[in-house]
């Protein structure tokens, strides 16, 4: 079978043929080695053991299985990571999240800056990329995450980065950060979306609370960590902006709260400043 038919005709089997003929030609690039642009000048036979492993990452991606589990990468902010069945997939909303906070970070040199949940480190490795003279620390509970973190990490070539187990902000010194960024479970566990994210990990998506608990955590111990006048952010669904705002301005420790929007306009995270 030439690869151009089996590509249309493992496409043509999904609802969304537009959106599935892109991700059937990164599955064919995967297996086959061919890069989008070259399939489309080589059209190679395949084998019948390439047909039926094609065939099978075919029929879990059109069960719903996300693609970057399929390939064990995705990009975020222009780095290529490592993903697993133990961390989250990176989302480019979340690379709003990332602008931010280096923007916070613009006029401190050499900063110290936590990333609260890792995952697979995106978060982290981003802010490392942009200032490689900061002293960037990723937390999680997940020893398989971490193992992901890790080597990401190390395939970047990033010696600015370290990760360290642990629940939340527990292990981290008084005073002793920047800024703090984190990507925590914020989905209340009744919430019917949660079935469009079955295939990835429920500890890292789903908070008790109404999705409220580590939020709520994270807000009322960062200002033990943070130095005076450094920041938080959180990230968070679209809408729960109005009930943290409303926690934080309740604790003195916190100045300049605010909510922002991620690229496509929605609430995505909101900021808080420590005050002197």
């Amino acid at each position: 079978m030439k690869l151009s038919l089996w590509i249309h005709r493992s496409a043509a089997a999904h609802p969304d043929s537009e959106a599935a003929l892109l991700e059937t030609r990164h599955l064919a690039a995967f297996v086959t080695g061919l890069s989008l642009t070259r399939q489309r000048i080589h059209d190679p036979d395949l084998s019948a053991d390439v047909v039926a492993t094609l065939d099978a990452l075919a029929a879990r991606l059109h069960a719903g299985e996300p693609l970057a589990y399929l390939l064990g990468n995705q990009s975020f902010y222009g780095l290529d990571l490592a993903v697993s069945r133990a961390t989250l997939i990176p989302r480019s909303d979340s690379e709003a999240v990332v602008e931010r906070a280096l923007h916070h970070l613009r006029d401190v040199t050499r900063p110290t800056v936590l990333d609260l949940g890792t995952g697979s480190g995106a978060l982290a490795l981003a802010i490392a990329a942009a200032r490689p003279d900061a002293d960037v620390t990723g937390s999680d509970q997940s020893t398989a995450a971490l193992a992901v973190a890790m080597e990401n990490a190390r395939r970047l070539g990033m010696p600015n980065v370290r990760f360290w187990h642990g629940d939340w902000l527990a292990p981290f010194a008084d005073e002793s950060a920047d800024l703090i960024i984190s990507n925590p479970p914020y989905i209340a566990p009744d919430d019917p979306h949660l079935a469009a994210l079955s295939h990835e990990p429920l500890s890292a998506l789903v908070a008790a609370e109404d999705g409220y608990r580590d939020l709520n955590v994270i807000m009322d111990d960062a200002p033990r960590v943070l130095k005076t006048g450094g920041w938080l952010i959180m990230e968070h669904g679209w809408q729960q902006g109005d009930a943290l705002r409303a926690r934080a301005a309740r604790n003195p420790a916190w100045q300049h709260i605010a909510t922002g929007q991620d690229y496509a306009r929605r609430d995505r995270y909101t900021e808080m400043q420590k005050g002197g």
